[in-house]
């Protein structure tokens, strides 16, 4: 059912509360196609907002404001959940098949900017080993206004 939420909970986040069906409903066309271009190391389409989502405030468009996270709690709850969260890691792995190249040369400029935003967010969310390799081989280091917004 569209907009229904059911607890799943995982440590101490738990899903229910907030609205990530509208992820699993946005994801659900194109997940396949979007985890194939990172395994060939090149984004093509467009499905960075709901894959790779960033903390709100960054984002200007009307998808990037739908898909905004909008507190560290959230985060926590979208990787707990059985949906989201193994997706997340799996694009995550996907992206670090290409440790030689930027993730300028994969996504493109505006969504490395993105993706770097979105690799700060859950690993401070408590994202694992997996997300913060990412973040330190792609870009060494956390985005400065996704930390800021998370306080």
């Amino acid at each position: 059912m569209p907009g229904v939420t059911i607890g799943v909970a995982k440590g101490n986040a738990v899903t229910e509360g907030y609205d990530l069906e509208r992820f699993v409903t946005a994801q659900a066309g194109v997940y396949p196609a979007a985890l194939a271009e990172l395994r060939a190391g090149e984004k093509r389409s467009h499905w960075m907002w709901f894959v790779f989502p960033q903390i709100a405030g960054l984002g200007r468009s009307a998808m990037a404001a739908a898909y905004a996270i909008g507190s560290i709690e959230e985060a926590r709850a979208y990787l707990a959940h059985p949906v989201l969260g193994p997706r997340y890691l799996e694009c995550v792995e996907a992206l670090l098949m290409h440790r030689g190249r930027s993730a300028e040369a994969i996504m493109g400029t505006v969504d490395a900017m993105k993706l770097r935003s979105s690799l700060t967010l859950f690993a401070a969310a408590g994202g694992g080993a997996l997300v913060e390799d990412a973040l330190g081989t792609f870009f060494g280091g956390a985005d400065a206004a996704t930390l800021e917004r998370l306080g």
